[in-house]
């Protein structure tokens, strides 16, 4: 899969909003060191209105503290005011608010007293918000090859803008500043020159860097720029790639969907139940199913959320714990970008690649896309809406959902099977979601053997074992289905924006 436009340009990417998960790098790392360096995961947000794009990203490092760089391209000459460093909380939200989520439902009690049904009909809970200066590296190897356009210090980064004429220049000069260049970066870094980019080389301090994990926590990096392509560069990053990378772009804009315009578009299946077993292995769940996803749809780019974000109808539906905050917005560009952005008003999209060095053979460019909804506990005449349909507005999300009949005594000559809610002891379970998945084991898990249903979007079948029939009753699946509000409290300000044609269009379909 691709990595986002280079046409946008690493300035692109560091404006745009960055989430947090397993992604790709938007360039590559190089190091004063012999040790090997890596990057597998890439979380970008970006924001666009209009040709105004703010990148945002937070890079997964492993390598060797000393002395290292990031070098990644972007379209114009920053400014030292048009790059900040972020706190890192804000890409954990955003990562966060467009994760695939796993819920929990229970059938409700087949013979409710009306108190009762009050009792257990409840919406989505509240979310929770919770320098020195360069050394003789300065330097240029070749004067007529490569200039230093900009140099300046922000956070633990000592930054320095360059131009170059030829690749073979841009090389030799990081190779006369004692950095050991990844084998095979000069024609990556070739089409980057010749199309005019700058370069954004972003020097660390190891001593301001802290280890999790043994991968470096750098601070999310930001910057803004306007251009009238918008794309993402993610060749460079192909340089210090171990195998298989991930990315993850968020992509926040005033009220628009956006989808790769250079590689093929597929949506994550949605909206169907998994075994119990699920609970405990989700992340390695997940990372199965979009395997699976990407199988059946080579070079893909998936979307897993599209989802429309308003301050009186909310922000999602169900939530994870934290949500991003309207200062989080601010945060990421709605600064610089204003208008509807600054006012609580977005689509969050968000895109997810995986590849390795030979998957890509251009930046990711993006266009605007018409709106899509699914991923919710929605029911028809049909049954439970699965896949992404066209809608009025975007609703779209990577659910999943674990389902426990009714086991108690069922002693109403009219029982109501099917009505799914909050667990009996109204204590409310949260939401799991599935993050930093490109880390998550991979083949140890047999798909077929917990999902509930085929997968017809990708043409992948559950495995032939049959499920357990509910407890005391006469039924193996519930006569009418009925989903209450649990979890699902947004979906009347839904209805109000098209519902009744979205079902309309699954009877004919």
């Amino acid at each position: 899969m691709k990595r986002i436009g280079i046409t946008v340009s690493a300035a692109a990417v560091a404006l745009a909003v960055t989430a947090g998960s397993a992604h790709a790098f938007c360039g590559f790392y190089v190091s004063g060191s012999d040790k090997k360096m890596f990057n597998d995961a890439t979380n970008v947000v970006l924001m666009r209105d209009g040709t105004r794009t703010v990148l945002s990203m937070q890079n997964d490092y492993r390598g060797p503290l000393e002395d290292f760089a990031m070098v990644v391209p972007v379209p114009v000459v920053l400014k030292e005011s048009e790059v900040k460093t972020l706190p890192r909380y804000v890409f954990d939200r955003i990562d966060a608010l467009g994760s695939p989520r796993l819920v929990e439902y229970w059938e409700q009690d087949p013979c409710p007293q009306p108190v009762d049904r009050r009792r257990y009909r409840m919406s989505s809970p509240p979310s929770m918000a919770p320098s020195a200066g360069m050394s003789r590296d300065d330097a240029v190897g070749k004067k007529e090859t490569v200039k230093i356009e900009a140099k300046f210090d922000v956070g633990e980064y000592q930054v320095l803008i360059l131009s170059a004429t030829e690749a073979a220049g841009l090389e030799t000069w990081l190779r006369q500043n004692k950095y050991k260049i990844p084998a095979g970066a000069e024609p990556l870094l070739r089409p980057y020159v010749e199309a005019g980019s700058k370069f954004f080389v972003a020097k660390v301090d190891p001593k301001k860097v802290k280890l999790e994990d043994g991968r470096a926590a750098l601070s999310p990096l930001r910057f803004h720029y306007d251009t009238e392509e918008f794309s993402l560069p993610i060749r460079l990053g192909m340089a210090n790639s171990s195998g298989k990378q991930d990315l993850i772009v968020n992509i926040v804009s005033p009220d628009k969907r956006y989808e790769v315009a250079n590689y093929k578009n597929v949506v994550i299946p949605t909206n169907f139940d998994v075994r119990p077993a699920v609970k405990t292995r989700f992340g390695e769940f997940y990372a199965a199913l979009f395997d699976k996803t990407i199988e059946a749809n080579p070079g893909a780019v998936v979307t897993e959320y599209a989802w429309t974000a308003a301050p009186q109808l909310g922000k999602c539906d169900p939530c994870p714990p934290e949500i991003p905050q309207d200062a989080d917005m601010m945060t990421l560009g709605g600064d610089i970008v204003g208008g509807r952005l600054a006012q609580g008003h977005y689509v969050l999209t968000r895109l997810h690649a995986r590849y390795g060095k030979s998957d890509m053979k251009d930046d990711l460019r993006f266009r605007t896309a018409k709106p899509i909804t699914g991923g919710r506990e929605v029911w028809s005449k049909q049954g439970l809406e699965y896949a992404a349909v066209p809608s009025a507005q975007n609703y779209f999300q990577a659910r999943y959902a674990i389902r426990y009949w009714w086991t108690g005594p069922i002693k109403c000559a009219n029982p109501q099977r099917g009505v799914w809610g909050g667990p009996p002891d109204g204590n409310h379970i949260g939401v799991q979601m599935a993050q930093k998945t490109a880390f998550a084991p991979r083949g140890k898990l047999q798909l077929a053997s917990v999902i509930k249903r085929d997968l017809w979007e990708i043409g992948y079948r559950r495995a032939q074992q049959p499920a357990p029939a509910p407890t005391n009753t006469k039924f193996a699946t519930p006569p009418t289905t009925k989903a209450m509000s649990f979890g699902a409290g947004m979906l009347g300000a839904l209805a109000l924006l098209g519902l009744g044609t979205l079902l309309a269009n699954r009877r004919k379909a």
